[in-house]
């Protein structure tokens, strides 16, 4: 299988302080606009897609989010990540009236939908293990987090 580069540096955030739901996915959705991976209309796009269809995940240890848009607002694939000093309040994905605290969030802009579908499964794996999300979050170094997460990304289907 081609190994992809879907996570860089220049699209990871580390430790974001003094930010809300609506902040932090702003501050990545701009970055990936200003980094040239997605269009202006991804912004609005991820902000009203997690209104109606929150990626908030109850995972074990951190909380994750998985924000993104559809296909059609990206240029380029790529991953952006990002880690919170604080934890904020998203809402549960398939359970919007809950509510979960997040600290770690994957926002993803990938243009064929085949892909998001297998990078999904892929962060779900992830998200399963405890102690790697601590990891995650406690990483101070982008080229760091960069190099755990690609090679995680890049292992080989079990198919």
């Amino acid at each position: 299988m081609q190994q992809t580069t879907l996570i860089n540096a220049d699209i990871i955030m580390l430790n974001l302080e003094n930010v809300d739901k609506t902040k932090v996915l702003t501050v990545m959705a701009n970055r990936l606009i200003d980094k040239g991976y997605v269009k202006e209309s991804y912004l609005p796009a991820v902000l009203n897609r997690e209104e109606e269809y929150p990626t908030g995940l109850p995972t074990n240890g951190v909380g994750v989010a998985i924000p993104h848009a559809d296909t059609k607002h990206v240029l380029k694939p790529g991953i952006a990540v990002a880690t919170l000093k604080d934890p904020v309040k998203f809402n549960v994905m398939g359970n919007p009236e809950q509510e979960i605290d997040v600290k770690l969030l994957f926002m993803l802009a990938i243009k064929e939908p085949e892909v998001q579908v297998n990078i999904l499964k892929k962060l779900v794996s992830i998200f399963q293990a405890k102690e790697l999300l601590i990891k995650l979050i406690s990483i101070n170094c982008e080229k760091e987090l960069v190099d755990i997460l690609n090679s995680l990304l890049n292992k080989d289907d079990e198919d």
